[in-house]
């Protein structure tokens, strides 16, 4: 059943917006970055809306539903759905609270300005993107649009190793990417749906194919080492550094405080609440004889 509430969508897309319009209406580096303010203090202010919004005494687990359809086929459909929890709607805050501080430390940048703050707000879209979708299909398309103005952002306005730090970033993430997309498949087959409210709730049910401990596992797995990469942890965390050394300053503060969060997110979203038999299964060690007694 469709349902659309608009705000998580005009929260999520108005950088993305606003970046167009700077494309479109753009001229000086002064119009630029005042453009560039206004536009990341209206979205700090839809966001601290969807806050305000958010009712965490709903027996509603997800709120501010947008859900259209989007992709009809014989072979799989997805839909355009997004929504939050107690989880995502302090991560979307803090996205828009960031992407502003983040305009105004870039303040004296005097290198293709336009350009930048381009990628600063498609950046922004991307990650509140990632935080809000409850759809698989669209949750992949925000995931892998942040590599791109990542990328750019580091590659050309980064120190003197940027263009190395920048392609260690983007193969790393990627190849992270891969299997993420390999679990999800999996997960889509036997499940019968990208919908991940709707997963969450098969995974949970005794006999299904989604709740198979060893399926578990393997999907556990391929999810794991996409999101444990974007962490990262140990032993997928050697691009950090670079990243961190080589990016602006603004760009640094959004990779620490944000881009990093949203493999936690993924971690707890998805292997943590969609895939708890493989997670147990995973954790489990067999007590010793000295525990027995």
């Amino acid at each position: 059943m469709d349902t659309f509430d608009g705000l998580l969508t005009l929260t999520v897309f108005l950088p993305l917006a606003g970046a167009v319009t700077i494309i479109l209406i753009g001229t000086t580096s002064r119009i630029i970055r005042l453009s560039a303010v206004v536009i990341a203090l209206a979205d700090l202010a839809m966001a601290a809306f969807v806050v305000i919004r958010f009712d965490p005494d709903s027996h509603r687990r997800f709120q501010l539903i947008d859900k259209l359809e989007w992709i009809s086929s014989n072979n799989f459909t997805a839909q355009y759905q997004l929504g939050v929890d107690g989880l995502s709607a302090p991560l979307v805050l803090l996205t828009a609270l960031l992407g502003l501080c983040a305009v105004l430390a870039s303040w004296g940048i005097s290198h293709r300005v336009k350009e930048y703050f381009i990628w600063l707000l498609v950046l922004q879209t991307a990650v509140m993107g990632v935080f809000a979708s409850l759809d698989f299909i669209l949750f992949f398309v925000f995931w892998e649009l942040e590599l791109i103005p990542m990328y750019f952002l580091i590659g050309i306005w980064g120190g003197p190793r940027r263009e190395y730090a920048a392609i260690k970033f983007f193969l790393y993430t990627l190849f992270g990417s891969v299997l993420m997309l390999v679990a999800m498949i999996a997960v889509y087959l036997k499940g019968g749906t990208f919908d991940i409210p709707t997963l969450i709730g098969l995974a949970k049910q005794p006999g299904h194919a989604l709740a198979d401990p060893v399926f578990q596992i393997w999907a556990f797995l391929g999810f794991f080492v996409g999101f444990a990469v974007k962490v990262p942890i140990f032993p997928f965390h050697t691009w950090l550094p670079d990243a961190h050394v080589e990016a602006p300053t603004a760009i640094s503060v959004i990779l620490a405080a944000i881009l990093l969060k949203m493999g936690t997110y993924g971690l707890i979203r998805v292997n943590f609440a969609m895939l708890p038999a493989g997670m147990a299964c995973l954790l489990y060690t067999s007590p010793s004889p000295r525990d027995r007694g």
